[in-house]
């Protein structure tokens, strides 16, 4: 049916034109922008989802900068001890020169403060940004991803630096303790440190005769005597010629009323008198030490070791250091303390409370930090008499103070004297090895920092490439599409036109 107020294929052919030209816009929209999703209209779920990886990628941004900013302030802190750890080390060498006594100590000590005050000086200025990482104790945290998870949630998580404290500070006590640390920490200790060093008694019993015989070994030097009377004192005083003729270092024997003393002023070092090979025809040889010891009769061997000169103050094999703990320790009438820093046992507050007395330049005290075979650690404290006779030791223990410097104690060297030469050589490894322990610490952070930029990086381009391949056009493809789309946009108006002229033959009707 012919009709001229409907045109059914002039409608048909505008609604292919119109969406001829909306693919056309559409495509030479792609064409322009370069994205296929440029506005939620497009694709709202896939828009929403770039747009979130967008917000993501910016914020990767930020992360790669605080990155950059905590690579930095490792690197001036790494530097920092790495140079120190040089300086160090040039100083061990002049506490090493300083030991020979034919040198100009006073030079080498000078020398020493000038390195002293450098030392200082650089962890003065170790600081990036105002940031230090050589000074103090507390955690940095350096931001270092986003994690967000199935539901959307974001968090951050951070890269923990540990400050490397490389102050000379000597930290502040704390108040009392509150756990009684005095009495649960340091184990054993003495009350007065005493100069005249350690007697062992070697007794030789009624019944003795000439003829009759025994080893004595004192630190493992054997003498086979045999006596020559029932004379106790003839044969103690035989006896201790015979041992001071050994010439053992520290050692010394001495007849006291037919009674054989063995006297030890070693320092540090402790001695054995052991009795063997007896073929005695009655009596006996006792040995004692400060209550110990044994009897020897017949074929009985007996034996007794005398302990060092200096005291022992020993700590704890289980307890636990925090940080803060302040340990004292008072020789004489001045007190010596240490406050333990994060991470720190009692290796570490027994070589800390070593250098402070080191420093604290008490005539004729030493001191020497061991580790003894349950795994605890002893500060031993000696005095050889040179200054006050007899010293006063008391040990104390607080909590919540402030802790002492990782150098605490290296302004304190002094090799103008034998004393201060030796403290320093036992000293300066501490320090060298807090430098070292330090620059090694900041070297792996600093390489884990390195790591986690290089992963921000590669994490940033991936998403980036994921955002471009949900919203980025496919410029040959629309290129074609446009020809294509201009070509259907020619037809569709040659189609109209042909359409819109149908009514015009229904006029041949009335001709």
């Amino acid at each position: 049916m012919a009709s001229i107020l409907t045109n059914t294929s002039a409608m048909v052919a505008l609604q292919n034109l119109r969406s001829i030209n909306q693919n056309l816009v559409d495509t030479q929209s792609q064409i322009a922008t370069g994205k296929k999703i440029a506005t939620a209209t497009d694709n709202s779920a896939i828009w929403a989802v770039s747009k979130v990886i967008e917000s993501d990628v910016s914020a990767f941004k930020a992360i790669s900068d605080s990155l950059n900013l905590g690579d930095s302030t490792i690197a001036v802190a790494r530097s920092a001890a790495e140079t120190i750890t040089d300086l160090l080390t040039e100083l061990k060498g002049n506490i090493v020169a300083a030991q020979e006594e034919n040198v100009d100590r006073s030079k080498i000590q000078s020398d020493i403060d000038a390195k002293v005050q450098q030392i200082q000086s650089i962890v003065d200025a170790a600081s990036f940004n105002g940031l230090s990482l050589v000074e103090g104790t507390a955690d940095v945290n350096i931001l270092s991803s986003l994690v967000r998870d199935s539901t959307g949630t974001v968090t951050s998580s951070d890269i923990t630096i540990a400050r490397r404290d490389l102050t000379m500070d000597a930290g502040s006590i704390g108040a009392s303790s509150t756990d009684n640390l005095a009495n649960s920490v340091i184990q054993n200790g003495a009350t007065a440190v005493e100069s005249a060093g350690v007697t062992m008694e070697v007794t030789l019993g009624d019944g003795i005769v000439a003829s009759d015989s025994f080893t004595i070994a004192v630190d493992g030097f054997e003498i086979d005597y045999t006596a020559s009377g029932a004379d106790e004192t003839v044969m103690a005083e035989e006896l201790a010629g015979f041992i001071n003729a050994l010439g053992l270092e520290g050692i010394e024997a001495s007849n006291t009323a037919g009674v054989l003393e063995i006297t030890s002023t070693r320092s540090f070092e402790g001695f054995n008198v052991t009795i063997s090979n007896l073929s005695l025809t009655g009596g006996s040889v006792a040995i004692t030490d400060d209550g110990s010891g044994g009897l020897a009769t017949g074929n009985t061997a007996t034996d007794s070791t005398g302990s060092q000169r200096a005291e022992e103050v020993r700590f704890s094999d289980t307890a636990i250091v925090s940080e803060g703990d302040g340990y004292g320790v008072t020789v004489g009438t001045n007190t010596y303390n240490y406050i333990a820093g994060p991470n720190e046992d009692f290796g570490d507050i027994a070589r800390g409370l070593k250098a402070a007395i080191d420093g604290g330049g008490v005539a004729g005290v030493s001191t020497r930090v061991i580790e003894n075979d349950d795994g605890s650690f002893s500060l031993m404290i000696d005095n050889d008499g040179s200054g006050q006779a007899s010293l006063n030791l008391a040990r104390t223990a607080t909590e919540n103070g402030v802790a002492s410097g990782g150098l605490f104690g290296l302004k304190s060297i002094d090799v103008t004297t034998n004393e201060g030469a030796s403290a320093a050589l036992e000293n300066i490894d501490t320090f060298l090895n807090t430098a070292i322990d330090a620059a090694a610490s900041f070297g792996s952070d600093q390489a884990r920092i390195d790591l986690q930029s290089g992963f921000i990086d590669k994490l940033t381009d991936s998403l980036r490439a994921g955002i471009g391949s949900l919203v980025d056009a496919d410029l040959e493809e629309a290129s074609a599409r446009l020809q294509a789309l201009q070509v259907q946009q020619q037809l569709g108006i040659q189609s109209l036109s042909i359409a819109n002229q149908a009514p015009q033959s229904i006029l041949a009707l009335f001709r």
